[in-house]
């Protein structure tokens, strides 16, 4: 289990966030948060 933190996100980035969460939804027939979505995009921009 993650740790619970509030952050803001500029409109675009919350956007681009959601249609990633669309896509893996339809590609995998399977729900999928959009904490899962961000902490995802945050693995791979900060390796």
């Amino acid at each position: 289990m993650g740790k619970r933190i509030t952050i803001i996100l500029d409109n675009d980035l919350d956007k681009k966030l959601r249609l990633l969460q669309a896509k893996y939804i339809s590609s995998k027939k399977v729900s999928c948060s959009y904490s899962k979505i961000v902490n995802d995009t945050l693995r791979k921009g900060v390796k």
